[in-house]
């Protein structure tokens, strides 16, 4: 897992408490600010598990080139 998979995931996290302190307390403001956070950290998670998918590839590709 790399960082930006960590901190999306964290993000998610904190958006998704957000988003229930909104609802539980009837804010809509800060529930809607929580879902934004939470859409974000979600699209920051997959950005990382793609940046790590791709590295992954590219290690992999290199060890069969230098057989």
């Amino acid at each position: 897992m790399n960082r930006n998979e960590m901190r999306g995931k964290a993000r998610n996290v904190k958006g998704r408490l957000k988003e229930a302190a909104g609802v539980v307390t009837g804010n809509a403001r800060l529930e809607k600010e929580g879902a934004a956070e939470r859409k974000g950290g979600a699209a920051e998670a997959g950005l990382g598990k793609a940046r790590r998918k791709i590295g992954d590839a590219l290690t992999d590709l290199g060890k069969t080139i230098k057989r």
